[in-house]
């Protein structure tokens, strides 16, 4: 079946976009500000979606069933995949209480907050969301922040936001596969265009991370390490 989406179905540029992006505004509606639980949020939003496909952009009800069941095997495979797998490993590192080690040796490094929070919730962080991705990084480099002493909230929060640069190449470059197959795009021109603006924002997030948690001056006085994490 062939069919060419109309770019602009309302008219204008401005209210198409807008209809666009409804079920992505609902589905943040949904999560934050109605507390409804992950499963029927992404259900409805993926409800709204194919509605408006057929009714606004006039994409034929067969081929959008098929485009939501092809969306929903590669949400299973490999995205959820890895994420079970990374899991799994996790698990096994604590029962085999190699994860004490680890969370040993990084507190044996420096007693330094700022340091321990570089080397974990950025630096592991990102081979982590390298090899596995998926929110992964984030919970396993938070408890292991909350096992040298930091408060679980915190820690999440510094983890979320030291998760932030590397998750354009995470779970073995997932992103920029599916973005090519979405736009058409090659992978490799992707790759090159994500590649000329990570270096920035390797060294702003760190930067960030240390400014948000000690201030402007106390950050200044790891900035070599901030430039290493970074690099």
């Amino acid at each position: 079946m062939t069919w060419t989406q109309e770019t602009n179905p309302a008219g204008s540029v401005w209210i198409s976009a807008l209809l666009a992006v409804v079920p992505i505004l609902f589905l943040f509606w949904a999560l934050i500000i109605r507390r409804m639980k992950g499963y029927m949020a992404s259900l409805s939003a993926t409800g709204i979606a194919l509605l408006i496909a057929v009714a606004v952009y006039g994409m034929p009800a067969g081929l959008a069933a098929l485009s939501a069941g092809h969306g929903i095997l590669y949400g299973l495979f490999p995205i959820c995949w890895i994420v079970v797998t990374a899991v799994f490993l996790f698990n096994v590192t604590v029962s085999s209480g190699q994860f004490e080690v680890i969370r040993h040796f990084m507190a044996s490094v420096t007693d330094d907050r700022r340091l321990q929070a570089l080397l974990i919730a950025f630096s592991f962080g990102s081979f982590l969301e390298g090899t596995a991705g998926f929110g992964a990084p984030v919970a396993i480099t938070a408890a292991m922040l909350v096992g040298l002493g930091f408060n679980p909230l915190y820690a999440a929060g510094i983890c979320l936001i030291a998760n932030t640069a590397p998750v354009a190449f995470g779970a073995i470059g997932t992103p920029i596969i599916v973005a090519s197959q979405v736009s058409g795009i090659p992978e490799m021109a992707i790759s090159q265009a994500v590649g000329r603006t990570l270096p920035v924002l390797s060294f702003l997030v760190p930067l960030y991370l240390v400014v948000l948690m000690a201030g402007f001056r106390k950050a200044l006085e790891v900035l070599p390490a901030i430039l290493v994490t970074g690099g």
